[in-house]
């Protein structure tokens, strides 16, 4: 029997998704503090840099999955790939401010191009039963992304400097994400297989899917696209706060750095958690989880006092955080199918991308209000339950869509 070539695809993913992380993503937090102390920077004139390529990467999300839905994504990872490469010489490179807003605008189309909204929109075409799975194993791995890069950057700039760091970096992304995005495929048919490598009738009958139009004209991806909102405004705030408030409640420095730094591995374990949960019960059920678990691990540090309510909010918080990508990405292919996935997703990405950055500056003013983080925690409560309300509204209105699935 044939192997089904989604598997090798789905592997040439995972890794590019970790390159494009590594570098695109988190190298910025390893670069940023020595390209400020040669240049005379300030962190507010390169966070907004670093912020632009952000939006950026959002505004776009909706045309890069229309193009993905029409085209294929093979081309687009190839562009995004020769793009980034070309972005980080450039910024090798920079002498003034305008230069380096310049690339990190350009940073944020590659990072639309090469990163996970991208690869699931792939899988969402190549894979139906074993969808699941094979997003899990693109974001398990990616999730190693900064364990992996962020030391390896660290040693690069410390024997290179920043600049012959960034050389480094772009000929390594290129390196190894332009051969490896050269081995996608738009579809499994091209191939003449079907999705999960399946045979018969059954495998080759097309996936009832939603236009992209009727998905926006309807009230079930604006519940979607607030749930996950909610979400990533809390990932946002805390990811932005975490170190000053538990600095602030009198943890040392290094309980505050091994506490927040140990976020990243729970992510892992949330992931691992979710596909199997999301089987046994039902994926709304798993997402249902997955915004308690948020709530759950704020109300943790609110209440519970010590090294046990720390504990308690990085394994909760953590696995949310981890799980919620699976999330997001399972209820969008299972509510709309295959057909306008990357538009509809992209759709999803922006409503996410132009609201996130109010979770750090929201949760600043807040701070500043009240005088300290109490506050905030109370919040980000309220609303991770509100991101469990928005869940419960995607399944009561999902009914609607049978009747504009085609």
């Amino acid at each position: 029997m044939k192997r089904f070539y989604g598997w090798n695809i789905v592997w040439a993913l995972a890794l590019t998704t970790t390159v494009g992380y590594g570098i695109l993503y988190y190298g910025f937090g390893v670069l940023v503090k020595p390209m400020e102390a040669e240049l005379g920077w300030s962190r507010a004139q390169t966070s907004g840099a670093y912020s632009l390529g952000l939006l950026v990467s959002g505004l776009v999300a909706i045309p890069v999955g229309h193009w993905v839905d029409r085209h294929g994504a093979r081309g687009l990872l190839l562009l995004g790939s020769a793009l980034g490469s070309l972005m980080l010489l450039a910024w090798s490179q920079v002498q003034g401010l305008a230069a380096f807003y310049l690339v990190w605008a350009g940073m944020g189309l590659a990072m639309a191009m090469v990163l996970y909204e991208v690869a699931f929109t792939v899988v969402a075409v190549w894979f139906r039963r074993w969808r699941h799975r094979a997003t899990f194993v693109i974001t398990m791995v990616a999730g190693l992304a900064s364990t992996v890069f962020v030391p390896l950057e660290t040693l690069l700039v410390g024997e290179l400097g920043w600049r012959g760091a960034l050389l480094v970096l772009a000929l390594l992304f290129g390196g190894i994400t332009l051969p490896l995005h050269a081995v996608v495929r738009r579809r499994p048919q091209d191939l003449g297989q079907w999705p999960d490598g399946e045979t018969g009738p059954a495998a080759q009958a097309a996936e009832a899917s939603v236009s992209a139009r009727a998905a926006f004209a309807g009230a079930t991806f604006w519940w979607l696209a607030a749930a996950f909102t909610l979400l990533r405004l809390t990932t946002a705030a805390v990811g932005a706060h975490g170190v000053p408030l538990l600095l602030e409640r009198g943890y040392s420095p290094a309980f505050t750095a091994a506490a927040v730094g140990s976020i990243g591995l729970v992510q892992l374990l949330g992931r691992a958690f979710f596909l199997p949960g999301s089987q046994r019960w039902s994926l709304y059920h798993a997402t249902l989880g997955v915004m308690f678990a948020q709530a759950l691990g704020s109300l943790a540090l609110l209440l519970v006092p010590g090294s046990l309510g720390v504990g308690a909010f990085v394994l909760l918080y953590g696995m949310s955080n981890g799980a919620g990508t699976l999330a997001r990405a399972g209820l969008t292919a299972e509510l709309y199918g295959p057909a306008s996935y990357g538009r509809i997703n992209g759709g999803v990405s922006l409503v996410v991308s132009l609201t996130q950055s109010l979770g750090p500056i929201g949760a600043g003013l807040l701070h500043g209000l009240w005088g300290g983080y109490d506050a905030v925690l109370g919040i980000l409560v309220a609303g991770s339950l509100l991101a469990a309300a928005c869940v419960w509204q995607v399944q009561a209105t999902r009914g609607r869509l049978e009747g504009v699935r085609s």
